[in-house]
């Protein structure tokens, strides 16, 4: 039969997606039995009490129940603003949210976008080379979808990376060509190791057709400076890659060193040749940021200097699907256009989101002190992004003891982490990591006044676990 587990698509096999893998089912499981579990395997804002911000959900309720517009108590229920709001997306569809858009998203919604990426850089968007999609993830899938053309096609992919990466290359039977960053250094980002990554894969005759960059960075938190970026586009230009911009936690800034600027803005400011020939696609969402729409499945990608006729093929396979979420269309409307200074909602707006950031900017620092005051644990600072990655310092005894439970070093740990204390991680192991060395990632998206709690419940597992396995052997920081 076709689908036995014998005769189906190898790459299906392959295709591994540590995110929701062992840990976060072996912690359904726990959930199921009573235990109280912290899901902070993945970046999921609501699911750990983030309140959603009001206004989106004022509009957006509004669209989808359009016979409360003709309620005569509706300006009693909702703003003014969010009236006109919904009025204007619904004018932009064809039926409401019930009916298909435009494969590529609502043309009004995509010019919305667009202006806000002019807002944000400086520099013209084309609205036509915008493509409004299902979250980020279905953007990655499809442009990669339509570069890998086999397994002797490579993508550049940072290790640590997020899984939906190599988990997508594996499905469309491409090569993942890793290329690491400098734990010591920040999560650092060194050219010549990409240069070594792509001379060793071109030995092994695979074609390099592709470079990813996340930034600010899941699952290790660093923000990429302008100087990097450029010697990142320089690259790209000089071997000929189209670069992929995974830039969707650019409002998830954490300190004031380095703020988030795109790889477009950056490749406009470098000028002739390379502003005119670098490839470019840029991706975002609104599960993000502040919002953490999550479930919403809102996105877009913009492409730059993308040949017209690969713009058509794209459209093609965007059309297989008819149409990306009408809804989640109309909340990344409102995410590229939120309420303005005068505007009636703007002050609670601001207040919301205002709020929400600086929480997290504190649970960065919570979390990160957290982890730094345990034994054999060191982590980075969280610059950006939702999560922290610290290195577990794993003694030999906890070595030999995974090895014999049949596990991987850091699985075994997050495995008993979860057990002890609820906190459901993800091992880094699912992210690539260098041979030898352990990590855990981990969201700072817990609610503030319950981290010191997890903290604590982590540091006491960790030390009694170090104890038990420690071998009195010396560690020292990479």
């Amino acid at each position: 039969m076709a689908l036995d587990y014998d005769a189906l698509n190898e790459n299906v096999k392959k295709c591994q997606y540590a995110v929701r893998g062992e840990l976060y089912l072996r912690a359904s499981e726990l959930q199921k039995e009573g235990k109280k579990i912290i899901f902070t395997n993945v970046g999921n804002p609501h699911a750990l009490g983030q309140k959603p911000l009001t206004f989106p959900r004022q509009v957006v309720a509004l669209c989808q129940a359009p016979f409360l517009l003709d309620d005569p108590n509706v300006g009693m229920l909702f703003p003014a603003d969010a009236i006109a709001r919904a009025k204007h997306y619904l004018s932009l569809t064809s039926g409401g949210l019930g009916a298909y858009s435009d494969s590529r998203g609502i043309p009004g919604v995509r010019k919305e976008v667009a202006e806000f990426i002019e807002r944000r850089d400086g520099y013209p968007s084309d609205p036509e080379l915008i493509f409004l999609t299902d979250g980020a993830s279905k953007g990655v899938m499809q442009i990669l979808n339509c570069v890998i053309r086999g397994e002797g096609d490579g993508i550049l992919v940072p290790v640590p990376q997020y899984p939906l990466y190599s988990a997508t290359i594996s499905l469309l039977g491409g090569s993942l060509v890793p290329y690491y960053l400098d734990e010591s250094e920040n999560w650092g980002l060194d050219v010549n190791n990409l240069r070594q990554s792509v001379a060793q894969a071109r030995s092994q005759g695979i074609s390099v057709r592709a470079m990813v960059i996340i930034n600010p960075g899941n699952p290790t938190g660093q923000c990429l400076s302008e100087a990097n970026l450029r010697e990142i586009l320089r690259f790209c230009y000089n071997e000929k890659l189209v670069l992929l911009g995974d830039e969707v936690y650019q409002q998830n800034i954490y300190q004031d060193e380095r703020p988030f600027i795109s790889a477009k803005k950056v490749l406009m400011d470098m000028g002739l040749p390379l502003s005119k020939e670098v490839q470019l696609v840029s991706f975002h969402t609104v599960s993000k940021g502040y919002w953490g729409e999550c479930g919403q499945r809102g996105g877009y990608f913009e492409m730059t200097n993308i040949p017209p006729r690969v713009v058509e093929e794209i459209y093609k396979v965007a059309s297989i699907a008819l149409s990306p979420n009408v809804s989640a269309q109309i909340f990344m409307g409102l995410m590229v256009s939120p309420p303005k200074p005068g505007d009636i909602s703007y002050d609670q707006f601001s207040r919301e989101s205002k709020g929400i950031l600086e929480s997290l900017r504190r649970r960065a620092k919570i979390m990160t002190d957290g982890f730094n005051s345990c034994k054999n644990v060191v982590c980075n600072f969280t610059e950006g992004a939702m999560y922290s990655f610290p290195q577990i310092r794993l003694p030999p005894g906890a070595l030999q003891a995974a090895k014999q439970a049949g596990k991987v070093p850091d699985v075994f740990y997050c495995l008993k982490l979860l057990e002890a204390t609820g906190i459901s991680t993800v091992p880094g192991s699912g992210f690539g990591q260098k041979e030898g060395v352990f990590h855990l990632r981990t969201t700072i998206l817990p609610a503030e006044e319950e981290m010191p709690e997890i903290m604590d419940s982590f540091k006491k597992f960790n030390d009694e676990f170090m104890t038990q396995y420690d071998n009195n052997f010396g560690y020292s920081r990479m």
